[in-house]
């Protein structure tokens, strides 16, 4: 392990509640007495800030404070998990004991060791001041000259809104197999919303972009970070001012590079994960070593990228994040694992597993998860569709992890009539099914894109961190939805 990175957490956990290696051996002693697989513990110590502008003045400022520990203990299928908000010797044995008692089996426990595994000698996101220790006035005035640079750039603009979120995260993981790693996360990200209107004003559009990432916050406070953001935002807000209805039909679709990537987040990347393939209850179970995807379609999820929104050094299991390639050539080659569905199936711990918080239970998420590129220049891409839809980016969408179907809605998307892009369109929405939709992959550019560090995944009312990614490619045959009479 990178002893420096762990020292910084254990620490401060001891230092400020007494906590020392013999209260968390004796808390999984507790947690193992009887016969159980497997029993960890989870600190957490987080805290958050936000400022938000709108109407030309910043109306709101928060700031949180989040502390607690997770005890979990698993025995086979089963797992019992307990968490406080106090961490305590006394909350310790209370949580230990409640696990237990939910998921034990018969017979004796056995020892416990902590300290004795190894993480990676490695830290991805190294800040040298945690972002929430900005003083709220920088935020504010950042804030400020959002709002003033984006009304300069177009009359039309009529309202801004903005908001910057900073946060620092202390993690502290013991299990009974001897994982001890700590971690420090930082976390910042800024939005920004405009809405514009005709001369008229009987019309009105919005549109949102943001960055962020696990890094200082004085990058987004850089002009050279944020106005480009700004500047995006505004174009977009305007363009659609004169967008014409989608229309709908079966048509060539062309998705552009970044944020399109959510599409594959959604629509395959859920149905790949560990647990959803154990109880076979996804699409892709029992299907590892066949072909779900056209040839030149290659996945991967990736937590191992410096500073990006969806890597960690190892995952809130104490596993180390690592590069995993899902699907490789168009063949399924793996899914995405945490402890218990590893080795439950057999498989190895892909460092997948992730929780909100020390109040909930870790299952196989993402992290980054993105298509690689390949050969095609994405001009080539676009003059290859006769007629069909280019879709830049999207709103939302939701999917069904049993059966892979999807529907999207794009918020920023073009006609393509005769190889060339032409008028914007709204109220245009991808339909289809996940493993369908890769197997209509014709085309796959060159320009692989991450997105700008947005993404935040939901799944079973927890969320977390992520980033997605894809360069240009090409489906044919897909269903669009749209709004034309």
């Amino acid at each position: 392990m990178n002893d420096t990175l762990t020292a910084v957490p254990a620490s401060f956990f001891c230092d400020r509640f007494g906590l020392d290696d013999g209260c968390l051996t004796a808390t999984l002693g507790t947690a193992l007495e009887r016969r159980v697989d497997h029993a960890d513990l989870f600190f957490e110590y987080t805290t958050e800030d936000s400022v938000a502008l709108e109407e030309g003045m910043v109306k709101t400022g928060d700031r949180r404070l989040s502390q607690g520990v997770g005890v979990r203990v698993q025995a086979g299928e089963r797992q019992g998990y307990a968490h406080s908000d106090e961490i305590t010797v006394e909350s310790l044995q209370v949580a230990a004991n409640t696990a237990r008692a939910i998921s034990e089996g018969p017979g004796p426990g056995h020892a416990v060791a902590v300290h004795s595994a190894l993480a990676p000698a490695r830290n991805l996101y190294p800040v040298t001041r945690p972002p929430t220790d900005v003083p709220v006035d920088q935020k504010v005035a950042l804030l400020g000259e959002i709002d003033a640079y984006a009304r300069s750039l177009d009359p039309r603009v009529k309202q801004v809104m903005a908001s910057v979120v900073a946060q620092h995260r202390l993690v502290l993981i013991a299990a009974s197999d001897g994982t001890f790693a700590g971690d420090v996360r930082p976390l910042v990200r800024l939005n920004v919303q405009v809405i514009a209107a005709n001369a008229a004003g009987s019309r009105r559009e919005s549109a949102y972009q943001g960055m962020g990432g696990r890094f200082e916050l004085e990058r987004v406070l850089d002009p050279k970070a944020w106005r480009p953001l700004v500047a995006e935002t505004v174009r977009l807000a305007c363009l659609n001012l004169d967008a014409i209805s989608c229309p709908a039909g079966t048509m060539d679709v062309v998705l552009g590079p970044g944020w399109p990537g959510i599409l594959l987040h959604e629509a395959v990347g859920h149905g790949l994960e560990g647990d959803f393939n154990r109880k076979k209850t996804s699409t892709f179970a029992d299907r590892i070593g066949q072909r779900v995807a056209a040839p030149g379609v290659t996945v991967v999820d990736d937590g191992t990228i410096p500073t990006r929104r969806g890597s960690l050094n190892f995952d809130d299991e104490g596993t180390p994040t690592q590069r995993t390639v899902l699907i490789e050539d168009g063949i399924l080659r793996g899914y995405l694992q945490d402890r218990l569905n590893a080795r439950l199936m057999g498989m190895a711990a892909t460092g997948n597993g992730r929780r909100e918080s020390y109040a909930h239970l870790p299952m196989p998420r993402m992290t980054n998860t993105f298509m690689l590129a390949g050969t095609d220049p994405p001009e080539d891409i676009v003059r290859s569709v006769q007629r069909g839809l280019y879709a830049v980016s999207f709103s939302g969408g939701q999917v069904d992890i049993t059966s892979g179907k999807f529907v999207f809605s794009a918020n920023e998307a073009y006609l393509i009539e005769d190889g060339q892009i032409g008028r914007p369109v709204k109220g245009a929405t991808l339909i289809g099914n996940g493993p369908d939709a890769l197997l209509r992959v014709s085309r796959v550019g060159n320009n692989l894109e991450l997105d700008r560090g947005v993404g935040t995944c939901g799944k079973d009312g927890q969320s977390v961190p992520v980033g997605v990614g894809m360069p240009t490619i090409r489906l044919d045959a897909l269903t669009v939805g749209g709004t034309e009479a």
